[in-house]
């Protein structure tokens, strides 16, 4: 809104001189400066949150949203007892730090910033009622432990087909383009898009959608099983969505890195800074000792908002390699079921997800978390490096 009132006001600003040969424009002409507007909505979005959370953890311990401190692992009972009493919904502090300063910052009329807006929505409300009925079947005494898996499938699918539509139909020469790994989009010296390209029928787009959004969101829920765990992994990884926006929406840029440029993509980079400030925030409340968690609302927004940049810049891949270890983790629960049921009883693991099951190795959970946030770093670092083998 601020950046949508600027434009509004910039010929009268501008027309407004001050001693010295300044207008008042030269005073906020920042604003136009998309990495400013950037890194200034990751700083509002951090200190919403740490300045908000406080009163926050407050108001959901008066509710008894807590965590139930239940687990199926029997050896990983007495450390979930421990956190039985920590409230969790915290995610409401990191969507609301999101929303409101991608509203404040970003051109909200923008087709790919206000999509974006309503992926974040739509997940944090699926992932708030879930969190309350889980958290709240006691008190009212119906025994439901939260929505069932397939109702919140049904919820997550739904919103990734309506995405993948409307992006999968926009204009332009890359609308639906897949970029495989290490694939140029354009072949130099004059830059024309790669033949090779393969573009998908909307149909297909809209299953990608389902793959990314849905998938994304489900891996992140699963990892969020330790203080400070997702929220560190995601901050890192909105590090590397900023950058891709940046470069994903400059011409010059895109075109001399030989991957897709998308016009006005790089709005995105200031949801991706607040993702990031947001994170940032949370990590100052969830770090252990953990003082709240984030629960459903926090993590489904989170996975789904990296699934959607992702497909939006076609960079699902190099996204997906951000993302690894979310990835290994949500394939360490699928595997195990699977291996469980054809054996007959039989795991893999310890203790699906991956990271109880390292905690069950004897790491601390400390150990396990701050091992997993260097990988996640070095998972980001290739992610980006690989934009240069082309």
């Amino acid at each position: 809104m601020l950046y949508l009132l600027l434009e509004q006001l910039e010929a009268w600003l501008g027309g407004v001189e001050l001693p010295g040969g300044l207008t008042l424009y030269s005073f906020v002409r920042v604003l136009d400066q998309i990495e400013f507007r950037s890194l200034a909505a990751a700083g509002l979005s951090f200190l919403v949150v740490v300045l908000a959370g406080p009163a926050t953890i407050r108001k959901l311990r008066q509710l008894k949203i807590g965590d139930t401190g239940s687990t199926d692992a029997d050896l990983l009972r007495a450390t979930a007892k421990s956190k039985a009493n920590v409230p969790t919904m915290g995610g409401v502090l990191i969507a609301a730090a999101i929303f409101g300063s991608t509203l404040l910052l970003a051109d909200i009329t923008q087709q790919h910033v206000y999509i974006g807006l309503f992926v974040l929505l739509w997940m944090s409300v699926l992932g708030g009622v879930d969190d309350w009925l889980k958290l709240t079947a006691v008190s009212r005494g119906t025994g439901r432990q939260g929505l069932h898996a397939w109702e919140k499938l049904v919820f997550q699918i739904a919103l990734a087909l309506i995405v993948g539509y409307f992006v999968g139909t926009e204009d332009g020469e890359l609308a639906r383009a897949v970029t495989l790994p290490f694939q140029r989009t354009y072949q130099p010296p004059g830059y024309a898009v790669n033949p090779a390209l393969i573009v998908l029928p909307v149909g297909a787009f809209m299953v990608l959608s389902v793959l990314m959004i849905a998938g994304l969101s489900n891996a992140v829920n699963i990892t969020d099983g330790m203080d400070g765990l997702a929220s560190g992994l995601t901050s890192s990884v909105a590090v590397g969505l900023m950058v891709l926006c940046l470069i994903g929406g400059n011409p010059d840029w895109a075109q001399g890195l030989l991957v897709p440029y998308i016009p006005l993509s790089n709005e995105l980079a200031v949801l991706t800074g607040a993702m990031l400030g947001a994170c940032l925030g949370f990590l100052w409340w969830n770090c252990s000792p953990a003082q709240v968690f984030m629960g459903d609302t926090g993590s489904l927004c989170l996975g789904g908002l990296i699934g959607y940049i992702g497909l939006v810049l076609r960079q699902e891949f190099v996204v997906l390699v951000m993302c690894g270890v979310f990835l290994f983790e949500i394939l360490s629960v699928v595997m195990q079921v699977g291996y469980f049921k054809a054996t007959g009883g039989k795991r893999i693991f310890r203790c699906a997800p991956y990271h109880h099951h390292l905690h069950l190795l004897g790491w601390t959970e400390q150990q396990v978390v701050s091992r997993l946030w260097i990988v996640g770093v070095v998972l980001v670092v290739i992610g980006l490096t690989s934009l240069k083998l082309r």
